[in-house]
Parts: C-alpha cells; sequence; structure tokens
C-alpha cells in the first residue's frame, strides 16, 4: 500500500510502496454527485468541477504530503482558472475556497500539469512515462463541502468512521489524441465513481502475461523488465496456492521510468484493486547489481501480497492499523521469495525489520507514526508482530505466516475487515498469554522506552530464534523456512 522509505545517499537503495485504502467514512446518499471532466489536449490538462452545493470550502479527501520535504503537492501540479477561487492547505488537507468567504462557484476549472510524487502513505497522483503516456490517480478529485475553513482545520488526519457529506466524484476521462486505458481496456471516453484505479493517457505498450497483463515503460532498464515480467507471475502463483485465487479479474502491471538520476535507486508502488503500479528511478537500478536484484524481488512479493493482505484482500479498520497489513506483507513477501529462491538471505531482510523496529518505536508510539510520517514503522514493526503471531501458530499448531493469513481470512469473510482487537485476539488464542497483546499495546499507544527488551519477550514466548548481543535483538537460526 506506498510508505517504504531508506534515507537518501549515494547508492543508497529506497523502496516505497502505498496501500492506502479509501476513506471508509459514511456518506449521506445524494442524487447528483460532483462530476469532474478530466481532459488532455496536447500538453493542456484540465479538471473541470461542476459542484452539487454551495459551500464557502471544498476539501479533498486524498491530500497526503510529499514523502520528501513533508509539502503538498497539489500547488505546484494545479491551478485553479476560475476567478475567485483560492487553492491552498487548511490542516491536514488541500481545499478549494471562495476568496470572498461566500460559496465557491458551482463550475471550477483547474489546469494540471501532471507529475510524478512520492507521496507518505497514498497512491502517487501521477505516473510518468518516458514515452510520453501518463497515468492519473482517479481518487484525487474526490471532494466534499464543509461549513468554514475552521471545519477543515479541525479534519483528522483518518477520515475512518466520519459522517461527512457527500460522496465520490463521477470523474470522466478524455484525451483529444486517442483513447484511455482503464481497467485494461482501451476506451474513447469513461466516465465512473469511486473507480479507485489508475487511468492511462497515451500509447503505451500492453504485454499479456500469464496470470498478469504488464505496461511497462520502454525507458526501463531491460534486467527490471524481465524480472517483473518472470518474478512476478511467480509470486502471484505462489499466494494463489498457499492462500486460493487472487479476488477479481486478471491484474494489470503498470510500471513506470523517472530516470537514471545520479546517486538514487527508488522503487516505489502501490495495489489497488486489480492494479499494482510502480516507479522506478536511479543510476543505482541501471544495472542488476545484488542489492538491487534482491530488493526488487523484496519490492515484488511485498506488492503482490496486497491483493490478499490489503487491497483486494483483508483490510485494515482504521489508518493507525496500517501495520496489520504493511508488517503482514512484508512477512509474506520474505515467505515467499524464500519458497522460489532459497539462496535469498531471509534473515538479513528480518533483521532489518526489527533494527527499524526498534528505532521507530523508540519513545514514539506506532499508531501515530503516520502523523509524524514515519510510515516505516507500520512496516518494520508490523512484520515484526507478524513474527511472533506466525511463531505462535508454529509452537501450537505448526504452520507459518501464510496459514495465519488463511485462518484470518476464514474468520473475516462477511465484511474482510480485519481489526486491531481481532489480531490481537488471534495472538492470544495463538500464545495462550495474554500479557503478550500487552506489550504490543502498550508499544503502539504509548512507545516504549526500550522497544528491543519488548521484541526479545514477544519472540522469547513465541519461539522465535533470537539472542541478545549488546542490547541488540539478533535473529539466530533458519528465518527462511521458519515451519514446524
Amino acid at each position: 500500500m506506498r510508505a517504504l522509505l531508506i534515507a537518501l545517499a549515494a547508492t543508497t537503495l529506497t523502496a516505497g510502496c502505498a496501500s492506502a485504502a479509501p476513506p471508509r467514512h459514511a456518506q449521506a446518499s445524494i442524487d447528483t454527485p460532483v462530476t469532474v471532466a478530466v481532459e488532455r489536449d496536447g500538453d493542456r490538462w484540465t479538471a473541470d468541477f461542476v459542484l452539487n452545493e454551495d459551500a464557502p470550502v471544498w476539501f479533498f479527501q486524498r491530500s497526503a504530503l510529499l514523502r520528501v520535504g513533508r509539502m503538498p503537492w497539489r500547488p505546484d501540479s494545479w491551478t485553479v482558472e476560475t476567478p475567485g477561487v483560492i487553492l491552498d492547505r487548511q490542516g491536514r488537507y488541500d481545499v478549494l475556497r471562495a476568496a470572498d468567504g461566500g460559496p465557491v462557484p458551482r463550475r471550477v476549472r483547474v489546469r494540471m500539469v501532471p507529475s510524478a510524487g512520492d507521496l507518505e502513505a497514498d497512491y502517487d497522483p501521477a505516473l510518468i512515462f518516458s514515452d510520453g503516456a501518463v497515468a492519473l490517480y482517479s481518487g484525487q478529485f474526490d471532494a466534499s463541502p464543509l461549513a468554514s475553513v475552521e471545519q477543515a482545520r479541525a479534519l483528522p488526519l483518518d477520515l475512518n468512521g466520519l459522517d461527512l457529506p457527500g460522496g465520490p466524484a463521477e470523474v470522466s476521462w478524455h484525451d483529444r489524441a486517442g483513447p484511455v486505458m482503464f481497467k485494461g481496456e482501451r476506451l474513447a471516453r469513461v466516465t465512473a465513481i469511486d473507480a479507485d484505479t489508475y487511468v492511462l493517457f497515451g500509447e503505451a505498450r500492453t504485454r499479456e502475461g500469464q496470470g498478469i497483463t504488464t505496461v511497462i515503460d520502454p525507458g526501463l532498464p531491460t534486467w527490471l523488465g524481465d524480472q517483473l515480467g518472470g518474478f512476478t507471475p511467480l509470486v502471484m502463483d505462489y499466494y494463489a496456492a498457499r492462500l486460493g485465487p487472487q479476488a477479481g479479474p486478471k491484474p494489470t502491471l503498470m510500471v513506470s521510468w523517472t530516470g537514471p538520476t545520479e546517486s538514487l535507486s527508488s522503487m516505489g508502488g502501490s495495489v489497488l484493486p486489480g492494479l499494482i503500479s510502480m516507479n522506478f528511478e536511479g543510476e543505482g537500478v541501471l544495472n542488476p547489481e545484488p542489492a538491487a536484484l534482491a530488493r526488487a524481488r523484496w519490492f515484488i512479493g511485498h506488492e503482490s501480497a496486497h491483493f490478499w493482505l490489503g487491497s483486494d484482500g483483508l483490510k485494515y479498520e482504521f489508518a493507525r492499523d496500517a501495520w496489520i497489513t504493511e508488517g503482514g506483507a512484508d512477512l509474506m513477501a520474505v515467505r515467499a521469495i524464500s519458497a522460489i529462491d532459497p539462496s535469498w538471505d531471509a534473515r538479513a531482510e528480518l533483521q532489518r525489520e526489527v533494527d527499524d523496529c526498534v528505532t521507530f518505536a523508540t519513545g514514539k508510539p506506532v499508531a501515530t507514526a503516520g502523523e509524524r510520517g514515519d510510515n516505516k514503522a507500520f512496516y518494520a514493526c508490523g512484520a515484526v508482530w507478524a513474527m511472533a503471531l506466525e511463531g505462535a501458530r508454529r509452537e501450537r499448531r505448526g504452520g507459518d505466516f501464510f496459514d495465519v493469513v488463511a485462518d484470518l481470512q476464514r474468520l473475516n469473510a462477511d465484511d474482510g475487515i480485519l481489526t486491531r482487537e481481532e489480531w490481537l485476539q488471534m495472538l492470544t488464542r495463538e500464545s495462550r498469554d495474554p500479557s503478550l497483546r500487552a506489550g504490543i499495546e502498550r508499544m503502539l499507544d504509548e512507545g516504549s522506552n526500550n522497544p528491543a527488551s519488548e521484541i526479545a519477550r514477544l519472540f522469547e514466548r513465541t519461539g522465535v530464534a533470537f539472542t541478545m548481543v549488546e542490547g541488540r535483538v539478533v535473529l539466530t537460526g533458519d528465518q527462511a523456512a521458519p515451519k514446524g
């Protein structure tokens, strides 16, 4: 779902994943939704909004900040052409508001300059291809009315569960140069509500493969294209064998290439229903160096896992619970890659998770990591806790984390939502130790002055092999094959 980021430095490899679920807030039914006409005419991009009521402020539900610099992306990409309408940031959200404090005009035109932007825990607004093709994320146009700027400033980061007015926008997509690609189909014009996908403008080449359709930037380094085309179906097949077929139609893999930026190796991506999007950048991924190859495979494994735990599979309840799906997808990737390639160093990958969890949980609640922009905490600590749950299951009944996920799928088949409480209840059932959840809840809600000791206790009680070296939790044993 987006958010692994290792610090930028010369030849440093960065990775990003966005699996943010659209806000599941209660919305009043409406007869006429907000409509948005998105059109490309050569180099000119426009979005024409037709608002469905009079309100002085309209806020955009998808308003995540850029990861680097933690700034909003819309001011540099959108320009309001309608007189008297201001686009700015109020609290945690980008808004349209009337300069005179009155109602925003019912018709608002925005001129857009699509650009790639790596967002915190959300889908990038655009994927830019080296041949001129552009894919736009559909959810960026959803807007809701508010009574005042003060109301916008008071909105929380997590909108799940809030009763907001309005509903998803009805967006139409049109390219004067030719058809657009929408959910795997080429169409002259398409209109949809709550599409939750990327819509592709341009003549990007499409390749049909076993179980997956790929749209790969022609500028992408050849070795990466080979990995994506060959390794992705292997991982998807492994997940399907362990957890059942992926829900929905054959998925699409959409891959863009930003270019060989000096002193950078970057992998970013996200998963939406029926779609994996990926972006690569930097000179560090020009050649199949061992480190780059290992990260590319892990990245493919993580993104693909979200079809079962995340986007198309079990979803979290609130944004603060992203550790459930992000950490779980990390562990699924480790287990799948180890099964496909036994030479892969699973222990090194899991050790990074342990070390990162200690770093991000020291003195800071993991549940509020998103507010701080420390989304990596969700991945690292989520993976650590998933290892403990896997260990508890193995000690009691045998099996591995895929057996855990299969149990969770069965238990939550009615609504597809995996709550924090349900996850912790399973840990207690498998471990028969109610104190374990208390340690995780302490790290979630309060932070810990010594998270290494919390993790050590958790691993000791659940059979995860480790030793303590000068206060550091060091994994031991064959972490690639934990089945008992």
